[in-house]
């Protein structure tokens, strides 16, 4: 794949809306595809709705059809259909297959770059079939195996360099895991980190094969997971790029800091409870961030490792006994090592054992709620089909706030 010699420049003028179109029109036709594919959807959507339909058809003829896919789905429709018309008979049958499919199933991530052989050929057959496709793409194509039409494996590149132009493929052929048109993107993922190979096949109900996903696509899924869940972790859109405007920025954000805004009256209100006894005994003002804030740190923790089991497909609501008990014992655990330590600090520094034990016990209470929420809530969040990564932090910091407050300041009190 052709780069140009000046991408993070050029990407950095792409990303800013001023001079998005005329640096874009900068590139060399032949790299223009490649440069596009790289950039967020909202920003491929907007550079695409200014380029006229030559424009684009001169570019999109240099990519693959599942990336031709990939761009024409932020295409408005009637654009799109004109653009398709205008490909190749070859390179046309093959997007308008792929753009049946919706784009985070298999169907919609897979490529159509293989070649099927009968269990019974021999390799001076498959060669010549490798190089019919060869000349046709310009790439070496995953080998299929199949009897009947149903897929018994795949056939290595390497083979042919240990093997006659008479030898039956049969002695060569390997297992290839394989998934079915519909399965969702974490499926995929999941099965592609269970499994060792480079490649997963995408077959109809019948069992007969409909594609090939390739390692380089889940790469590009997995960091773009990532990448989500980190804008969602901040409270921020994922189509929200650092040279966007600031009114854009305000757009993006305003709804998940009016929440937070939200949860941050509801742990006051708990303090206001407690008027009476911060009034007199001022010094529990000093110590009320430090069990707030451990509090949510450790709910973020116990949050983190959640979602990652979630994403990985360890674990589900209905089976998260052993993870909640594990995550509340170790809140336990790390709440006593942390509450000794702030109790002997409020003892040797304010010269009051009560102090001390009011904030020991209230560090080891905390941090248990802080486990058992941090584990619950992206739980719950995943079986109300909500992103776990983006709406369990607001709740779990408000648990462990609006708990650790009234733990605190309640035995203060008493």
């Amino acid at each position: 794949m052709s780069q140009p010699a000046d991408t993070n420049p050029l990407l950095r003028q792409l990303k800013s809306r001023p001079t998005r179109l005329t640096a874009f029109r900068q590139i060399p036709p032949n790299e223009q595809g490649f440069v596009l594919l790289r950039l967020s959807k909202r920003v491929q959507a907007d550079i695409l709705s200014q380029l006229d339909t030559a424009e684009i058809i001169q570019f999109i003829r240099y990519l693959d059809p599942n990336h031709v896919t990939d761009l024409l789905q932020n295409i408005e429709t009637r654009k799109g259909r004109r653009i398709v018309e205008a490909l190749s008979t070859d390179i046309k049958a093959k997007v308008e297959f792929l753009l049946k499919f919706h784009p985070q199933t298999a169907a919609g991530m897979m490529s159509l770059d293989y070649i099927e052989v009968d269990t019974g050929s021999r390799f001076e057959e498959v060669s010549g079939v490798v190089q019919k496709h060869e000349k046709q793409t310009g790439k070496f194509p995953s080998i299929l195996a199949v009897e009947n039409g149903l897929l018994k494996g795949e056939i290595p590149g390497h083979a042919f360099a240990v093997t006659k132009a008479s030898d039956s493929v049969t002695p060569h052929v390997k297992p290839v895991p394989h998934v079915t048109y519909n399965s969702q993107e974490k499926e995929v993922q999941a099965l592609f980190q269970r499994s060792p190979h480079n490649k997963v096949v995408v077959l109809d109900e019948d069992g007969s094969i409909m594609g090939v996903i390739y390692s380089d696509d889940i790469l590009r899924l997995i960091n773009k997971r990532q990448t989500r869940e980190l804008y969602n972790f901040a409270g921020v859109q994922e189509e929200e790029d650092a040279l966007d405007s600031a009114a854009t920025k305000v757009r993006y954000r305003y709804k998940w800091l009016i929440i937070n805004l939200g949860t941050a009256f509801l742990a006051a209100s708990v303090v206001g409870l407690f008027e009476a006894t911060i009034s007199k005994f001022v010094l529990l003002a000093v110590y009320m961030p430090i069990v707030a804030g451990m509090g949510g740190n450790a709910g973020t923790q116990s949050m983190a490792v959640t979602v990652r089991g979630l994403a990985l497909r360890e674990v589900e609501l209905g089976r998260s006994r052993r993870l909640i008990t594990a995550e509340v014992l170790a809140g336990g655990a790390n709440g006593l090592i942390n509450g000794l330590i702030v109790a002997a600090i409020a003892v040797l520094w304010n010269q009051n054992p009560l102090l001390g034990l009011v904030l020991g016990v209230a560090m080891v209470v905390n941090l248990i709620i802080a486990g058992f929420f941090g584990a619950l809530i992206p739980l719950v969040m995943q079986r109300l089909k909500k992103d776990p990564a983006s709406s369990a932090t607001i709740f779990i910091t408000t648990a462990t706030d609006v708990f650790g407050f009234f733990v605190f300041l309640g035995l203060a009190s008493i």
